[in-house]
């Protein structure tokens, strides 16, 4: 058996070795599935990570929305330590105060009606799973077709590629075993066309408030309130992914809740994972109102670890920092300011910032967002190239002011012409 460190921990308490040699390690332990790792990171604290080789960055992906309270946050850790000491894990013929807490929480915060639910899963993917047999216990037989928009990203399990439009991801894995019908994003007409013929057999329509994965591209005013309307008037369900714009992203516990996106709008069912447990592997599947709360029965569905006492505490300490901080309107202003900001560099390089709260997604005039990361990283600043147009912004909703400017200057001292950068 090789040895499981390569030296002995250093005084930050992380395993020693060098990022060339965690990454040699990686190549012969790990699939390849993400490629190699552009950097090993050993420790964190608030909004900075340092790697294997002492160098700090400042995390503006937050593990892709993910870790909203920062790193190593002491009421998460806290929580958790505190949880863990006492109650690990318990089966779901049992119940735990923490699970059964964080579910009426939920429910609290989604502003869902009388007769909800809450089903845990561990992340987002397994959320819209739970979503889909949901849906299939809705429609039977007689309402086949599911809709979602193209550029949608619902995760990678079986089910949940069904309802990913990119066709990279889904054709090497098919039949999926779905019959999904993409819509073009925010189109109005198209969706109703899209009910006009055969409506009643749509079962669900499946849409992202704010699309991550195709460069954070929030849906039109009106879209939502209109397929509300066409879903209710066909029978149909309304599932809101709220994985990646969930949990105060966008300044709202959820990006339906904002009077631009849907203001009012109640849907069916809402998924929601990522920042809900702050770094934790938490998810949930919130169902609205007693008769689709109901559609999955008992010993229809099922998970191990969902809703154990250790994710359930994080997720409640997390909702209960967002709450005692202010962070809801703290993600509002700074949102706002930060976007006003990088518009304001008037940047050749920029062509567009769109976003809500602290999902901001900075449009480039040349397919070079892969390259900008580099420099980023390089530069020590970690945001994402969501499209090769499209860089990603992230963070942990405790980040300042002071901390958005570094990389206000970094995008502003870019090259203008976006050859340099190739």
């Amino acid at each position: 058996m090789t040895g499981l460190i390569v030296g002995e921990p250093d005084q930050t308490g992380a395993l020693a070795g060098s990022g060339e040699q965690w990454t040699r390690r990686y190549t012969h332990a790990v699939m390849d599935t993400f490629g190699p790792p552009q950097r090993v990171l050993v420790r964190g604290d608030g909004v900075w990570v340092w790697d294997a080789d002492g160098k700090r960055y400042l995390d503006l992906l937050g593990g892709i929305a993910v870790n909203v309270l920062g790193h190593a946050h002491p009421t998460l850790t806290a929580a958790v330590s505190a949880q863990l000491g006492t109650l690990g894990h318990i089966s779901n013929f049992f119940a735990s105060p923490t699970q059964i807490a964080l579910a009426e929480t939920l429910l609290d915060i989604a502003a869902a009606p009388e007769g909800s639910r809450v089903f845990f899963t561990n992340s987002g993917a397994e959320a819209l799973e739970a979503a889909v047999k949901l849906t299939r216990r809705h429609s039977a037989a007689s309402r086949p077709r599911l809709l979602a928009l193209e550029g949608a990203f619902h995760g990678r399990t079986l089910g949940a590629l069904a309802l990913t439009h990119k066709a990279a991801y889904r054709e090497p894995f098919e039949p999926l075993g779905s019959q999904v019908e993409f819509l073009p994003f925010g189109d109005l007409e198209a969706l109703r066309a899209a009910f006009a013929t055969d409506g009643d057999q749509v079962a669900a329509l499946v849409a992202e408030p704010v699309q991550g994965e195709a460069g954070v591209r929030p849906l039109p005013d009106g879209y939502l309130a209109e397929a509300r309307r066409l879903t209710s008037e066909h029978g149909a369900l309304l599932v809101l992914d709220e994985v990646q714009s969930g949990i105060g992203r966008t300044g709202r516990w959820f990006a339906h809740q904002q009077s631009g996106l849907g203001g009012g709008v109640v849907p069916d069912v809402v998924t929601v994972a990522k920042a809900l447990g702050a770094g934790f592997p938490v998810g949930a599947l919130i169902a609205y109102g007693p008769s689709v709360a109901g559609l999955l029965g008992r010993g229809q569905h099922g998970t191990t670890f969902g809703g154990n006492p250790v994710a359930a505490a994080a997720g409640l300490a997390t909702v209960g920092v967002i709450e005692r901080d202010g962070l809801l309107a703290h993600v509002t202003e700074l949102g706002e300011a930060w976007r006003t900001a990088l518009r304001d560099l008037r940047h050749p390089l920029v062509s567009e910032v769109r976003g809500l709260g602290l999902l901001i997604g900075v449009e480039l005039a040349a397919p070079v967002a892969a390259a900008v990361a580099t420099r980023a990283l390089d530069a020590g600043i970690i945001v994402n190239a969501a499209t090769p147009t499209t860089l990603r912004l992230a963070p942990p909703y405790v980040l300042t002011s002071d901390e958005t400017e570094l990389f206000t200057r970094f995008l502003g001292n870019l090259p203008a012409d976006p050859e340099e950068l190739r």
